[in-house]
């Protein structure tokens, strides 16, 4: 699933060649919380404001790709997902920063724990899978694949990474100091492992001005 921005679309950047950082939300942007029920109790992680400007401010394309099966759980429905995002658009834009694209995978097949139609169905937009940054590369041909980022707390978002062939960084805020232990999911070799998405901006900015060196 996917919510509509003039940011992406009204770029003049020519075919695959926009920088793009693509984004997990929960433990990454904001707090991890679990499942969150009540909107007021997303909260952005300290930085990550600033962080996303900085992105915005070089040019770079800011995609968020996150899983959110709270819908197919049935303990909301899909629209308190939509209005957790816009009070994440909203908390962002107190630092001046925007993110250019929103994708969301809803779904959870009945094996893993999905119970609401039509969320309870296998897919290839629940990340690992390729989904939902492919989407992204339908809908915007100027996004780079040479210049590309996948930012997350979790294994499965340095799986994504692996997975669109791009680079994958891994932060220690939310899951990743778990992810990193052995203590959650199953171990991974990030190209990065950044503090907060501060650290990971800042490699990414770098990773790009050596790149426009060569």
């Amino acid at each position: 699933m996917s919510i509509p921005s003039n940011n992406l679309t009204s770029s003049s950047s020519s075919l695959g060649s926009r920088p793009v950082v693509f984004l997990d939300r929960d433990g990454t942007l904001n707090v991890e919380a679990g499942y969150i029920k009540e909107v007021e109790n997303l909260n952005l992680i300290e930085g990550a404001g600033e962080a996303i400007a900085k992105l915005n401010q070089a040019d770079v394309a800011c995609v968020l790709v996150t899983n959110q099966t709270g819908a197919a759980r049935g303990y909301y429905p899909e629209s308190h997902i939509n209005a957790l995002h816009e009070r994440l658009v909203k908390l962002l834009a107190l630092s001046n920063a925007h993110l250019d694209a929103i994708y969301y995978c809803p779904h959870l097949s009945r094996e893993e724990g999905g119970v609401v139609a039509p969320y309870d169905i296998a897919c290839d937009c629940r990340k690992p899978g390729p989904g939902l940054v492919e989407q992204a590369y339908r809908d915007h041909p100027q996004l780079s694949r040479h210049l590309a980022f996948v930012v997350g707390d979790k294994a499965t978002d340095v799986d994504l990474a692996v997975n669109c062939h791009v680079k994958g960084i891994l932060v220690e805020t939310g899951f990743g100091k778990d992810v990193q232990s052995g203590a959650y999911q199953w171990p991974v070799k990030p190209d990065f492992q950044a503090s907060s998405i501060v650290e990971a901006a800042e490699w990414i900015l770098s990773s790009i001005n050596k790149a426009s060196v060569v």
